[in-house]
């Protein structure tokens, strides 16, 4: 196994290695690790490191089944507001970050400003969220709604080249 140092200005294979492979599992052991990118274990710790400083990966987390906690579906929320202010702008994704069954919230452009992936337990679920929750965020003026009918591909890897 090779001993190497390294300076992260540019990524150069082993860092590429090493972050496909947390990509894929984040709970490889450094040895295991090491094994894959083809370096010492100290090397490969030293390299870790200094890509988490480098503040190359966003967070590690385990990603759960949302169906063993009794979430079956899945809904895309598209929301209009009722005027383009960044102060209502700031509320609505302030109030959307404490709707814990909101996964995914994102601004967008073209004709609906907000775009939301949302997790329900099923259709009764959904339609309390819906009106009780959703309907209530700071500025909500339009909402389309599509339900999910299969996961047909989902990732959080970011192709390394």
């Amino acid at each position: 196994m090779q001993e190497v140092q390294t300076v992260h200005t540019e990524l150069d294979e082993f860092d590429k290695q090493i972050i496909r492979a947390l990509q894929r599992n984040g709970r490889l052991t450094n040895v295991e690790l090491a094994e894959l990118a083809n370096l010492s274990p100290s090397a490969c710790h030293r390299r870790v490191k200094s890509l988490l400083e480098a503040d190359y990966f966003e967070k590690f987390t385990g990603i759960v089944k949302a169906a063993s906690f009794g979430y079956k579906g899945t809904a895309i929320v598209s929301i209009c507001l009722d005027a383009q202010r960044k102060e209502l702008f700031t509320q609505f994704e302030d109030a959307v970050r404490l709707v814990p069954q909101v996964k995914a919230c994102y601004l967008m452009t073209g004709e609906y400003d907000y775009q939301l992936t949302v997790i329900y337990k099923d259709t009764e679920h959904f339609e309390e969220l819906y009106y009780k929750t959703l309907l209530h965020l700071p500025g909500v003026n339009s909402t389309k709604t599509q339900m999910v009918l299969r996961k047909v591909h989902n990732t959080q890897e970011v192709p390394i080249s």
